[in-house]
């Protein structure tokens, strides 16, 4: 069986990087990963059992009995922690405010790592596009095609804002700060590594970039993906 083409996408938080991957991923006939998702099911299975998620030790302890799945389907997308649906409680605020902790102790992310890997390569589908914050580095390295997305603080800021239904810019803002800040300890998904094109969104709309992440797929990859519309 062909292993899947991957397309790794990386950036800060509040870049677009979900939403745009998926419907690149939708665009392609491709899975679409979200690898954040992992380190937010975690945060969320730790808190469930009262752990501290600043504290290593405790976060490998709920970390042994984590027992994760998500869907690769861009127009069916779920996550799971065993039996519970936990696809729109991972995105609670007491979540955002934990997973750096948990996304911090680097057994959690080798073995996590290990299964994105695991993931993609059972897709059975094409192609695969991933996202997070250290795809083109650590998770797919080798990946044909790699790129950075990224966007100026302040048009990330009103863009997850908007997500949000927030109007105080200047506190999602801040919130943006400490979260890229605490990631950035581990891996530094701010700067682009040799073979990673950068991609710029500050003054592009959603359509504009999935265009623009297409057409970066398209000049690097000779078959499969040239009649995407």
């Amino acid at each position: 069986m062909t292993e899947p083409l991957v397309v790794a996408i990386d950036g800060p938080a509040g870049s677009g990087k979900s939403s745009v991957s998926k419907e690149v991923a939708r665009r392609l006939g491709f899975g679409y990963l979200d690898t954040g998702a992992a380190y937010r099911a975690l945060a969320w299975h730790a808190l469930e059992h009262g752990a501290d998620t600043s504290d290593s030790t405790a976060v490998l302890e709920v970390a042994g009995d984590f027992d994760y799945d998500i869907s690769l389907d861009p127009e069916d997308y779920w996550v799971r922690v065993g039996p519970t649906d936990v696809t729109a409680a991972i995105r609670e605020q007491r979540v955002t405010d934990a997973v750096s902790g948990v996304a911090r102790v680097a057994p959690v992310r080798r073995s996590v790592n290990a299964l994105f890997r695991g993931l993609i390569a059972g897709s059975h589908r094409p192609g695969v596009v991933v996202e997070g914050r250290d795809i083109t580095t650590v998770v797919a390295p080798d990946a044909p095609v790699r790129i950075l997305l990224t966007a100026a603080p302040e048009v990330r800021a009103a863009r997850r804002s908007a997500e949000l239904d927030a109007d105080d810019v200047a506190r999602v803002a801040a919130s943006l700060e400490r979260r890229d800040s605490a990631d950035s300890t581990v891996v530094d998904f701010l700067t682009a590594a040799p073979g990673v094109t950068v991609i710029d969104s500050t003054d592009l709309d959603f359509a504009q970039t999935v265009d623009a992440v297409l057409g970066v797929v398209r000049s690097l990859v000779e078959t499969g993906v040239s009649d995407v519309r």
